[in-house]
């Protein structure tokens, strides 16, 4: 009888463990079915040949843009006209979803649009040079990258032709205000960043923001920052701070932002609502308080917070 318990505890456990192995295949398949989609997908070659466009002052155009997600029916934009001239800024405003990422997405060439074109400089982005088109563009999205690398490679990541050129860390890190923090760390711009390897240190999450923000100044020849949501991890001093010290730094740059805070918005030379993929309003902060339309009244309710 203790020969038959034992023979069938063990049979029980070889059972255990097939039904263990065949499970983890399953599972371990269904990530590799996703690579191998992945991989196989065709990427249409960028046919664009152009390093500048024919009208170096116009700035930025975005004309009856039309885009819709792959595997989704309703546009994510729809008809969207903007106009950006040089030294300008523009804030974006709107819910969660109403589609500000994604023109940003489709300036940046992430996707195409499915009609109306975005210009740079008179030129359509489909015509520019991949390489020249990169240059004149600087982004932060709010997931930003948190590289387990040196401070300076964090930073470096921006512009990967000077990937490890120190100088232009340090003007990059003086620009992003993070050069205060890496200052007092022992290794300065050698500090390793991250768990994953030994001695590295980990960063609140404000200081990870400024690293990241750093990184958008890499691009020096950058004439177009876009920054989305980049101090949603900041207290309301250190952003006051923080904008001040961008709106010197890019009067003659043209400047997207994102932002939920009114206090940040306010500052851009005009403020657009994007609502279910189209444009709402547009106009100044004044104009559009005025108007009181759906800016004003999303203001006003954020505004009573702080009462």
């Amino acid at each position: 009888m203790t020969m038959y318990l034992l023979v069938f505890k063990q049979g029980q456990s070889a059972v255990s463990a097939s039904l263990s192995a065949i499970s983890g295949m399953y599972e371990d398949n269904l990530y590799l079915s996703n690579l191998y989609e992945y991989l196989g997908q065709e990427v249409p070659q960028p046919a664009g040949r152009l390093p500048q466009g024919p009208a170096p002052g116009d700035g930025l155009r975005f004309e009856q843009l039309v885009f819709t997600y792959p595997g989704s029916t309703e546009p994510a934009l729809r008809d969207i006209n903007l106009h950006l001239p040089p030294g300008a800024s523009l804030a974006l405003v709107g819910e969660n979803g109403s589609g500000k990422t994604t023109l940003v997405k489709l300036l940046t060439r992430l996707y195409t649009p499915d009609s109306g074109r975005i210009l740079l400089d008179g030129l359509d982005l489909q015509q520019w040079e991949t390489e020249a088109l990169r240059r004149r563009i600087g982004v932060i999205f709010q997931d930003f990258g948190r590289y387990q690398l040196l401070v300076g490679e964090n930073i470096g990541a921006g512009d990967v032709r000077h990937f490890e050129d120190r100088e232009r860390w340090r003007e990059a890190a003086e620009k992003g205000q993070a050069a205060p923090f890496i200052a007092t760390r022992p290794e300065g711009y050698d500090t390793q960043l991250g768990k994953w390897f030994k001695g590295g240190r980990e960063l609140s999450g404000g200081q990870w923001q400024k690293i990241a923000l750093a990184r958008a100044f890499m691009r020096t020849g950058a004439d177009i920052l876009v920054l989305d949501e980049p101090t949603a991890t900041m207290d309301a001093r250190a952003e006051a701070e923080l904008f001040a010290h961008f709106r010197e730094l890019c009067r003659d740059k043209m400047t997207i932002l994102i932002s939920h805070r009114f206090s940040t918005v306010r500052m851009a030379d005009r403020i657009v609502v994007i609502e279910n993929g189209a444009v709402q309003e547009e106009g100044t902060h004044e104009e559009l308080m005025a108007r009181q339309g759906q800016y004003a009244q999303l203001f006003t309710l954020q505004a009573k917070g702080y009462r």
